[in-house]
């Protein structure tokens, strides 16, 4: 049942307070690409690339300690001091646009701020989830999860992009701040005792090691991660792309960029429900979602009119959320439950991390040779994800081609037999 987790009334405030902070997060967003590319600079890709940097780059630094934190503390008390914290750091970005003193270093600074708190968030954020539900209801709450952010994007980015044009960006930062209100309230008011106590990490020292040698131990989950840190730091870097291919290919304004992130949200949204409607994740869906998200990625690029460009960003975030979702949902639940922040940490410190080194690449490439150069990257990172992800199964499964007369599909994948070992061996 692709809804059954909203049976479970935790769940439901989680969800609806999650849906509606989402919203305030991509309204800020949208606000903020807008901000750096066509206010504070002259339609500068690059500056908008170093903004991601420092908005992602503390998931690199801070990302063993997040994952104790996440794995050894109450992690609902966590996260109301992350959520006041974001709340008040809107407040303050806000502020200084709304009364026009803000400068690009301004932005920069809060970026980085942003992505400290951040670091902290999401691993105590995904684990979370996890208390909530029972581990067979896991997979479906994670994809929902997913379902709700992208549900926001399609509401958040296009209202942005109107009240950018009507108001300025500055008053979508503050609405921002009022938004986490919501997630706030839907933690205050969970019932404790309907949460799952789960095993904390015991005291002591190792514990940052023990969680990367867990890793180290599951290929899978390596590979897992390899694909997601290809794709995340080449090919997710949606706000320029579609900010450089809406203003400088195009020549459109703030509501026409709003409006393309929410085009492709539809997309996002529809893979999120379908993985949902799954029992559990498999590896399949995450190699596959990455090879098809660089085709859609290339279709996006060579699109001649701005229609089409816009049509192609559906199937962009239909796999672009399938592989996001399959890989965060295959990571949660083959990972055992003491070592999750842990190893949820380094998930996002891979997934989210690696755009300090891409967004600033791709925002240069974009600049340099025009924005279809960029999204030519994007398509090449999920083509080469799949290839990797392709070649390592095929080696891990011992898969072989197998021709059968007899069967109507004559050519297919088999498993190679087992070596037998001679009584010498």
């Amino acid at each position: 049942m692709m809804f059954r987790s909203l049976k479970i009334f935790n769940y439901r405030i989680w969800f609806l307070g999650a849906l509606v902070s989402n919203i305030g997060t991509w309204m800020q967003r949208t606000a903020q690409d807008w901000l750096v590319y066509d206010i504070l600079t002259d339609q500068n890709a690059a500056a908008m690339g170093i903004v991601m940097a420092l908005q992602l780059g503390p998931q690199l630094v801070l990302a063993p300690w997040a994952g104790l934190l996440a794995d050894s503390r109450d992690r609902r008390r966590v996260l109301l001091a992350t959520q006041l914290s974001m709340a008040l750091l809107g407040v303050g970005l806000g502020a200084l646009v709304v009364t026009g003193a803000a400068e690009l270093w301004h932005v920069y600074a809060f970026a980085l701020a942003l992505g400290v708190v951040s670091a902290v968030d999401a691993p105590a954020r995904q684990s979370f989830v996890s208390e909530v539900v029972s581990e067979k209801d896991l997979p479906n709450a994670v994809a929902l999860n997913s379902a709700s952010f992208n549900g926001a994007r399609l509401i958040g980015p296009a209202v942005a992009g109107l009240l950018t044009v009507a108001v300025g960006p500055g008053w979508v930062f503050m609405i921002n701040a009022l938004t986490f209100g919501a997630m706030v309230l839907a933690l205050v008011n969970m019932r404790s005792s309907e949460l799952r106590v789960l095993p904390k990490a015991p005291p002591g020292k190792g514990r940052i090691r023990a969680g990367l040698r867990y890793v180290r131990y599951r290929p899978d989950l390596i590979m897992v991660m390899l694909a997601i840190f290809i794709v995340g730091t080449f090919g997710l870097n949606f706000a320029v792309y579609i900010a450089a291919m809406a203003r400088t290919e195009f020549g459109q304004d703030a509501g026409i960029f709003g409006l393309l992130n929410s085009i492709m949200a539809v997309g996002s949204v529809t893979g999120a429900l379908l993985s949902a409607r799954r029992d559990r994740p498999r590896l399949r869906f995450v190699f596959g979602a990455a090879g098809l998200f660089g085709a859609a990625c290339a279709l996006a690029g060579l699109a001649p009119t701005l229609e089409l460009f816009a049509l192609a960003l559906v199937p962009v975030g239909l796999f672009a959320l399938t592989l996001m979702t399959s890989a965060n949902a295959y990571v949660q639940t083959t990972t055992a439950p003491v070592m999750r922040g842990r190893v949820m940490a380094l998930y996002f410190a891979i997934f989210m991390g690696g755009t300090p080194i891409g967004a600033p690449i791709v925002g240069l490439v974009s600049d340099s040779f025009g924005p279809r150069w960029g999204l030519g990257v994007a398509a090449l990172s999920g083509l080469a994800a799949a290839l990797i992800g392709a070649v390592w199964a095929w080696r891990a499964e011992r898969l072989r081609l197998s021709y059968d007369r007899s069967s109507r599909r004559r050519l297919r994948l088999v498993r190679a037999p087992e070596k037998q070992q001679g009584p010498d061996a």
